[in-house]
């Protein structure tokens, strides 16, 4: 996570930690050496206290002004082990002259409505029971790569951990009334949590676009209309996270063909924006070069290799499907359509493509994607490459669906599968706009 954790003892092990919703704190790098400790020794003896698990991620944004700070445990122990933290950086504050130490608790955008509350009613009440002062910083200091808003509260230790208590209660509570009113959309999409789903809802896109045709879309629709509102992760959105059911998750290859005149765009300058895209994915993701250069090509697409997780996959995706709509690809009110390639073995085309075409044209109906793939029989390779062409969400319920064909009908193909090699075959023309 780019940085030391030390888990207490009564720590969660990594295998129940995507079922806890964390306290995510913003310190200012200067505490952060007082906060470890020499050796360790103030984390650890926090932890042991607390029996928090206390993740300080330092490595990340080097140079950066402040760091995130991780805290899992039940919420007595996240707010017990929030308080020593506290405590321990208004002493090095105090020692430096530095002031009063407020807290930046680190939110969900998608969450923070309901901690304003109705004309800011539930902020207000807060702040009247605790004695506190509480801020949240404007929904404009967010984007794709800067995913939290902060809340910041001030006043004496003792009020302020008051404070954060009520705060995380309300921001757990409200999470897992989106968990669970996103599960029923996990059928579009088997073999991937709801978080990851959770991850891109409501930034930005058309309502009317996606999984299905349906108008709300994979849960589209759930969580307002801000333009901005894209949310990360909702426990911890940690780029080097390995998906939800551990690091064991399935690598998986996808090729993606964006338009030749989109590529400046999705590298960024210096190829900053290509390096946010890898860094919060967690995916490998790499564009191909032009296939004739130094001369006038007629060449129209470039190929993307993005391998990684299911989660992985869907983030990286997501943000190039997302950035070229930003870039006006999209035609009228039309979203962005692109074509997805996937390889697949061989012997389970007929599975995919069912008795007289059955189970493809039921994947289209139900996906709202256009998926082609050649006849039964007539490749003579062990691979087969399935194109995919449609929006955002249609062209994941497709994949996702398609692996799951494969992995139920076939385990020991599901390797072929998740990590096929490019195909040599014919491609279909790839940009349907």
């Amino acid at each position: 996570m780019g940085g030391g954790h030390i888990g207490g003892p009564g720590a969660t092990s990594p295998s129940q930690r995507h079922t806890d919703f964390p306290l995510r704190v913003l310190v200012l790098s200067e505490m952060v050496g007082a906060i470890i400790g020499r050796q360790g020794a103030t984390i650890r003896t926090i932890t042991q206290q607390t029996r928090a698990r206390v993740d300080v991620h330092r490595k990340d944004n080097a140079g950066s002004l402040e760091k995130a700070i991780t805290v899992y445990g039940n919420p007595e122990n996240c707010t017990n082990a929030c308080k020593r933290i506290l405590e321990v950086m208004q002493e090095e504050a105090d020692n430096t002259n530095k002031g009063e130490v407020p807290l930046k608790i680190l939110a969900h955008n998608n969450l923070i409505g309901r901690i304003i509350g109705k004309a800011g009613t539930t902020i207000k009440k807060i702040m009247d029971d605790t004695s506190t002062k509480i801020t949240v910083s404007s929904i404009n200091d967010i984007n794709s790569f800067n995913l939290e808003r902060i809340i910041t509260i001030k006043g004496s230790i003792e009020d302020i951990a008051m404070a954060e208590n009520m705060i995380s209660a309300r921001l757990r509570s409200s999470y897992e009334s989106d968990l669970q009113a996103f599960a029923p959309q996990s059928a579009m999409f088997p073999g991937l949590h709801p978080m990851a789903m959770m991850s891109t809802v409501g930034f930005g896109l058309p309502r009317g676009s996606g999984a299905g045709g349906t108008t709300t879309g994979a849960g589209m629709g759930m969580y307002g209309s801000s333009p901005t509102s894209y949310p990360p992760l909702y426990p911890t959105p940690m780029p080097a996270q390995q998906g939800y059911h551990g690091s064991e998750a399935a690598e998986e290859s996808a090729y993606l063909y964006i338009p030749n005149s989109a590529v400046g765009a999705i590298i960024g300058t210096k190829g900053s924006h290509i390096r946010n895209i890898i860094r919060f994915s967690g995916a490998s993701v790499k564009i191909a070069p032009l296939e004739d250069e130094g001369r006038p090509t007629e060449q129209a697409e470039r190929k993307v290799t993005i391998v990684g997780s299911p989660e992985a996959q869907w983030k990286a995706q997501f943000l190039i499907f997302e950035k070229l709509r930003e870039e006006g690809y999209g035609v009228g009110v039309e979203d962005v359509r692109l074509t997805v390639e996937i390889v697949v073995p061989s012997s389970q085309v007929g599975r995919i493509i069912g008795k007289g075409g059955q189970n493809v044209r039921d994947l289209q109906r139900q996906t709202g994607s256009v998926i082609k793939l050649p006849q039964q029989g007539t490749t003579t390779s062990e691979d087969t490459t399935v194109h995919i062409v449609g929006p955002f969400f249609s062209v994941q319920s497709a994949q996702r669906r398609i692996r799951a064909i494969i992995q139920m009908s076939a385990p020991s193909s599901i390797g072929a599968a998740s990590t096929g090699r490019p195909s040599r075959g014919p491609l279909m023309p790839r940009m349907h706009q």
